[in-house]
């Protein structure tokens, strides 16, 4: 199989010859054993292992900037209030200015828009450092958090990229989404661990100046991999990516209040537990359930959106069921077991996306899709954290659970979402030796 350009060359073989017929069925079996699996394909198309190596770089630090700020401000200052205003207004300016840096990147190329974006960003964290050290107003820090807001949305551009050039394969972009919500996991399993490990055996301000520097440098390899960066469209850019998103954005806001209120649930349980010191890692077995799954996701035909919420919907209820056993071996299982159906669900309705968003715009529609995640985290830590002073955190994991049942509610009562057609030129070639 070769890709040129835009066509797809699959080379079949000839037919054997009629003096060896017992060779033919030897000869499919040592094809098969060599066959490479879907991942070794998808990173062997050139220039994909060098953008790729970039992306992870630089969204290893979008797990880490969070919980580095809290811990350098709450350190310096002794106020987890102020470090958790300081990080909400954060997620607010980027909520704002986030579309509108993807809606730049569209515009004007991944590289013109990317770089500077992050520099500002960069400088951003350091201002933050320096104002936090030196004792500054309060009000240089929110200042310097919302300069942040500019950090490019990398995830939304490695996937922009994956689109471009497997725009003709769906099965080899299924893989790729899957793979890159399996890195999403990943980092957002390992930066708060990083970022906690920095601040607490170096000093508080080394997370976020690791982060920082991850950040820049892994976005210099991503951009620099200009080959693969899809191409700027001469053409007037028609139709609007958040009308067209209108009916999908609902169902992540919501996904976006399981993921939230789960994380404050959980570390509130643990914490009555005794066992405070530990959430992470048991927050982690989600995260590395997710992963999992996400990978062998990739490796299989993709599942109807409905059919993944259903399975979220189900799954969600597990942590409530064990919660209510107090048995915190029962809630790490069960939390495990909830995060493999996330990835599933988040693969297929990030390639919704890729369906309904207008041409030329990918990154701008993937990048409303992540803020109405956010917002959802935002609402959902919110909503747990209301009924766990109320009625305690047993009690809670009832939100996460209803709000994926409102997901499925939306997933199926929601206008049906078209499927990505198959362009793919075909060219079938022949070559000697092997069986037709």
């Amino acid at each position: 199989m070769t890709v040129t350009g835009s066509t797809l060359v699959i080379t079949a073989a000839s037919p054997a010859p009629a003096t060896a017929p017992a060779a033919a069925p030897a000869a499919r079996r040592r094809a098969a054993g060599r066959a490479p699996g879907p991942y070794r394909r998808l990173f062997a198309l050139p220039g994909t292992r060098g953008f790729t190596a970039g992306n992870l770089i630089a969204r290893l630090p979008m797990g880490m900037f969070g919980v580095s700020a809290v811990m350098m401000i709450a350190g310096q200052r002794g106020s987890y209030a102020l470090a958790g205003a300081v990080t909400a207004t954060g997620l607010a300016a980027t909520a704002v200015v986030a579309p509108w840096t993807a809606r730049l990147i569209d515009r004007h190329g991944q590289a013109r828009v990317a770089v500077p974006a992050t520099l500002i960003a960069v400088l951003g964290s350091l201002a933050l450092v320096a104002c936090v050290r030196s004792g500054a107003p309060a009000w240089t820090l929110f200042a310097s958090y919302a300069a942040t807001a500019t950090t490019p949305n990398i995830g939304g551009m490695s996937r922009a990229r994956w689109t471009h050039l497997l725009r003709d394969s769906p099965d080899a972009h299924h893989t790729a989404m899957s793979f890159e919500q399996a890195a999403d996991e990943l980092c957002f399993m390992l930066g708060p661990v990083l970022a906690a490990f920095l601040c607490g055996v170096l000093f508080p301000e080394a997370g976020t100046l690791a982060g920082a520097a991850l950040l820049l440098t892994g976005m210099l390899v991503f951009t620099s991999c200009r080959a693969t960066q899809p191409p700027v469209a001469a053409a007037p850019r028609r139709g609007s990516p958040l009308r067209a998103l209108g009916p999908l954005l609902p169902l992540f806001l919501v996904t976006g209040v399981v993921f939230g209120s789960m994380e404050v649930t959980s570390i509130a349980y643990l914490d009555v537990q005794g066992l405070g010191a530990a959430s992470g890692l048991v927050l982690a077995l989600q995260a590395a359930g997710s992963c999992a799954a996400g990978l062998l996701y990739g490796t299989v035909r993709a599942r109807s959106l409905k059919t993944c919420v259903c399975a979220l919907a189900v799954s969600m209820t597990l942590p409530w069921a064990a919660a209510a056993t107090g048995s915190v071996t029962a809630l790490a299982g069960a939390l495990l077991l909830a995060g493999m159906a996330t990835a599933p669900t988040m693969v297929t309705a990030m390639s919704q996306v890729h369906a309904r968003t207008p041409e030329g715009r990918l990154n701008e529609g993937m990048t409303l899709a992540v803020t109405a995640i956010f917002a959802g985290i935002a609402a959902g830590a919110a909503s747990a954290g209301w009924v766990v002073e109320g009625a305690g955190p047993t009690a809670a994991y009832a939100v996460p659970a209803t709000a994926a049942l409102i997901a499925l509610a939306i997933a199926l009562t929601g206008r049906s979402i078209r499927r990505p057609s198959d362009r793919s030129r075909v060219v079938r070639t022949t070559t000697a030796g092997d069986p037709q």
